[in-house]
């Protein structure tokens, strides 16, 4: 039986059933909070501020076994965050002998915050997971399809020739762009602690010689970075989350905006490996990974602004801004993960109907080549007569159904020009073939 209030994921199935949903659900940040607690104690009985016994009891009292997290919930609307329930739950929990040492020094802000990283460096693992195996789906894809020919489209119409390898490629290229992202934030997320405002005074009334010792202390308890100083008005480690998440998001939605386009029932010329269903016309094979993975993008950008508003944060603690971070956050891992899950099955499953995409090529009657014929044509007319011609054939293709190519032919002044050459899409793609290769040469 599902608790009553439990978020299931009912209406988020992007990011239901993925690594980055368990990593982010409320006992995971229950197991997260409760880490930064022991954690704390842990530090100060490596500095000789406390007993290592009561740091031995803090770390096998923070079981998120132990805690009632709806409870803890609940009991948060008193302080307006969950860590002064937990502390004094833990603190219970550890005993009387011990109990005193459980969160010492510290303020709400220090554990939420810390958490906050730590669930953060543990849901980043698992996302750049799945952009890995995208990444690998991806290179295989560019280099299978490096000549595969394909319309080039610009605001919706066919422009010029390109090819599958190359569109690949650059997909290939924003998904290792939204890893570096976010390898390099997630290799500098910091612990936070500064005590009420920042100063770290409050360890220093309890024996501390140097207080700034213990930030790093704690940092290293936690597998986090040291902060250079407490940043609980300071939000660029946020941001700088936020930037990478969003950009994750609308990396991934790039693809996924191309592969709808071109998996349309007119197109066809990509298809889901294993398309969704429809509740009332059987026929359908729905794209559902890009569906999903669109709808990620689209709402990421509203959460990263979010988070980026909650800089502008008054005082040493601000009223707000600080608790206004914790849902977007939550909610932004959640859709680079899912959206990175989804990337990683559509990739790996994608069909592509090389057939289709050369059919295309013949849609507006070879004119697709006419920015290429109109170069190499100039030489031998001159600009504007070539570029008369071309007009005057190109209307002519589309009145009478005859391709460009057969009435070049028949241009007496055309006679000496090797028309089959310069009218074959697959020969004017450029460098698209070399690009490719080199794009694939990125690790």
């Amino acid at each position: 039986m599902t608790p009553p209030c439990a978020d299931t994921g009912l209406l988020g199935p992007g990011w239901a059933g993925s690594p980055a949903e368990a990593a982010t659900s409320d006992t995971a940040f229950l197991r997260a909070l409760l880490d930064a607690e022991a954690a704390l104690t842990g530090a100060q009985a490596a500095l000789g501020l406390a007993p290592r016994a009561a740091a031995d009891a803090v770390r096998r009292a923070a079981d998120e076994g132990r805690f009632d997290v709806r409870d803890l919930a609940e009991r948060a609307r008193g302080g307006g965050n969950p860590v002064i329930p937990l502390v004094a739950d833990l603190a219970e929990a550890v005993g009387e002998e011990y109990g005193p040492y459980v969160h010492r020094g510290a303020t709400s802000q220090d554990i939420m915050d810390t958490a906050a990283m730590l669930v953060a460096s543990r849901t980043l693992g698992l996302v750049l997971a799945d952009l890995a195996r995208a990444g690998t789906a991806l290179a295989g894809l560019a280099a299978a399809h490096r000549e595969t020919v394909m319309p080039g489209r610009t605001l919706t119409q066919h422009a010029v020739p390109t090819t599958f390898g190359l569109k690949a490629a650059g997909w290939r290229s924003l998904v290792l762009d939204a890893r570096d992202r976010l390898t390099r934030v997630r290799d500098t997320l910091p612990a936070q602690l500064g005590g009420a405002a920042g100063t770290l005074a409050a360890f220093a009334a309890y024996g501390a010689g140097d207080p700034t010792e213990l930030p790093g202390a704690y940092a290293r308890e936690l597998g986090l970075c040291e902060p250079l100083l407490p940043w609980h008005v300071l939000r660029t480690p946020v941001a700088d989350l936020a930037g990478a998440l969003a950009f994750t998001a609308g990396a991934l939605g790039r693809l996924a905006a191309d592969v709808l386009v071109l998996a349309r029932t007119e197109t066809a010329e990509v298809a889901e490996g294993s398309g969704g269903g429809s509740s009332a016309m059987p026929h359908k094979a729905n794209p559902v990974r890009s569906t999903l993975i669109a709808a990620a993008a689209r709402r990421a950008p509203h959460l990263a602004a979010t988070l980026y508003a909650s800089m502008a944060a008054e005082d040493e603690r601000p009223a707000g801004a600080w608790h206004a971070e914790w849902e977007p956050l939550r909610e932004l891992l959640r859709l680079a993960g899912g959206a990175a899950r989804d990337a990683a099955e559509l990739t790996e499953g994608l069909r592509v109907d090389a057939d289709a995409m050369r059919a295309h090529l013949g849609l507006t009657h070879g004119l697709i080549v006419s920015e290429r014929l109109s170069a190499r044509l100039a030489p031998v007319l001159g600009r504007a007569r070539a570029r008369e011609l071309l007009t005057e054939l190109a209307r002519r293709a589309y009145a009478e159904g005859r391709g460009l190519g057969e009435l070049l032919a028949e241009r007496p002044e055309l006679k000496d020009v090797a028309l089959d050459e310069l009218t074959d899409p697959a020969r004017a793609t450029g460098s698209a073939v070399a690009l490719t290769d080199r794009a694939l040469e990125r690790r």
